[in-house]
């Protein structure tokens, strides 16, 4: 029983060490926030995107409501300017989106405080600007509008 505790104490700390520390968005309030958003091997910000790289994202999120085809909505703030994140920003993410076993697709049918786990990679292409940025990521319903999951965190776009 004590090397049950012990094993499950060490992988607390591991989850909670692989978490990258991000914000919540404007006008939001997710229980949580840090522990379910991992960018890359980023833990504190701002997190380093290198141009020509492809940066893993995992976001667990559970809806507040039902829900249906997610859209991602990801920009970076220069200068008070929204910038969308080219071939990201308006697309859809439900081919990315899997169930709690982090295995399984889901049918981009989301059920009020079930768990969710998106996967996918941040293609930090060469044409970005390199700069400090704030970067803005949500995964909103395209029908109501609402987020099943939003954060944003402090960003460099390096060579």
């Amino acid at each position: 029983m004590n090397s049950l505790v012990f094993v499950s104490a060490v992988l607390s700390l591991v989850v909670f060490c692989e978490a990258t520390r991000v914000n919540q968005c404007p006008n939001a309030k997710i229980e949580g926030l840090e522990k379910k958003v991992q960018i890359g091997n980023c833990n504190k910000p701002p997190c380093r995107l290198r141009k020509n790289t492809k940066v893993p994202l995992i976001l667990k999120f559970q809806p507040a409501a039902e829900m249906k085809n997610l859209t991602q909505t990801v920009n970076a703030n220069i200068l008070g300017i929204a910038f969308p994140f080219i071939g990201v920003d308006g697309t859809s993410a439900c081919d990315k989106v899997y169930e709690e076993d982090e295995k399984t697709k889901n049918n981009c049918q989301f059920e009020k405080g079930k768990t969710y786990v998106f996967k996918d990679a941040i293609d930090v292409l060469q044409v970005y600007p390199t700069l400090k940025t704030v970067v803005h990521w949500s995964l909103t319903d395209s029908t109501t509008k609402k987020d099943a999951i939003c954060f944003e965190v402090p960003a460099r776009i390096t060579n």
